[in-house]
């Protein structure tokens, strides 16, 4: 399939622009789902550079999101690039839900599910109060028409997502559900609209420089749609989400400073369910592990893991086990794909 790009990044937004424009006519009104990757936030800023505040722009925290991340791409995406966003705080439903479930396709599929709850019930609000203000006198609002997809469904990435999620041998063979395949109601009333369906991750990233979105957004590793659910193996509590936050905040933060994010296809922490003996100053301690992962990716299909310089992790251990109670001992993931996967769970 030829390059979508190969026109030039410019022009493809001009002409995908006019394309949504005449797609949704003069008052026809858009949703969609955005995380703060780069896909969604590609999406949203060109759907609100056609057609404003008629597109709505929902995101759900579901309380295993990175440390403050909702405050980000709420202040990134509302303030900084005027999308239209509506976060919304499900953590507390999403959380009750995850209460005792230590699956991790238990855990995907809770998630995708209270997602699609949680984002129905807003956009039923949304016309709702469109339909309140008509009665007040204000000039009809089209209905919502439209569902923005973000995926760039060509891209290379996506293939790993398929073939891990395909089940060859019958329902025991998959291996993963990943949010971005399958997903959506068979009976959706609503029509896509689907402005990255042809482009690959490097032609998103050079769209979102020209549509002025940070470069560190745009740069931004993959992260997966069940969150920190599947990183942390186990049960998943408000205590425990706050552990891994903070240590991955931490391994985050100083792989930045060190200037080595550009050069890790991805990177985060795992929270184990095994707990260790330690000493913390002349008291003796059990508590529990944190797995550092980081590899180097064309296409995800293979990766290797990540050759950290050893003062990195020095660094990085002794902040983690100084700064993050309940956490006294760091191990470092040196499996590379196959046989392991990226992510743990």
């Amino acid at each position: 399939m030829p390059n979508k790009l190969d026109y030039g990044e410019e022009e493809f937004i001009g002409k995908e622009i006019s394309r949504i424009r005449e797609m949704c006519g003069p008052k026809g009104r858009v949703i969609g789902a955005v995380s703060g990757g780069v896909d969604s936030t590609v999406a949203a800023k060109l759907m609100h550079e056609a057609i404003g505040d008629r597109f709505h722009a929902i995101m759900v925290d579901n309380g295993v999101l990175r440390l403050n991340e909702a405050q980000q791409v709420n202040d990134m995406l509302n303030k900084d690039l005027g999308v239209n966003l509506i976060v919304v705080d499900a953590s507390e439903l999403f959380l009750s839900r995850l209460d005792g479930i230590e699956d991790p396709e238990q855990k995907r599929k809770i998630i995708g599910n209270t997602f699609i709850n949680v984002f129905e019930a807003e956009a039923t609000k949304i016309e709702e109060a469109a339909e309140k203000e008509e009665e007040n006198g204000a000039e009809a609002k089209g209905k919502i028409e439209w569902l923005l997809q973000g995926f760039h469904r060509l891209t290379r990435t996506l293939y790993p997502d398929v073939i891990e999620s395909i089940s060859f041998k019958g329902p025991s063979a998959t291996i993963k559900t990943h949010h971005n395949v399958g997903g959506l109601l068979k009976d959706m009333k609503l029509k896509l609209i689907e402005p990255l369906r042809e482009l690959f991750k490097d032609e998103v990233r050079a769209l979102g420089r020209l549509l002025s979105i940070p470069v560190h957004l745009v740069q931004r590793h993959p992260f997966p749609g069940p969150g920190l659910a599947i990183r942390i193996l186990g049960a998943v509590t408000r205590e425990q989400v706050k552990i891994l936050q903070q240590a991955d905040n931490i391994y985050i933060e100083e792989i930045r400073k060190a200037g080595l994010y550009n050069q890790i296809s991805q990177a985060f922490a795992v929270l184990l369910p095994v707990k260790a003996v330690g000493v913390m100053g002349d008291k003796r301690t059990y508590e529990q592990v944190i797995a550092l992962r980081a590899v180097t990716s064309e296409d995800f299909m293979t990766a290797d893991w990540y050759v950290f310089p050893p003062e990195v992790l020095r660094r990085i251990s002794s902040r983690i086990t100084n700064e993050v109670n309940g956490i006294n001992r760091i191990t470092y993931d040196i499996s590379s794909k196959p046989p392991a996967t990226v992510e743990w769970l």
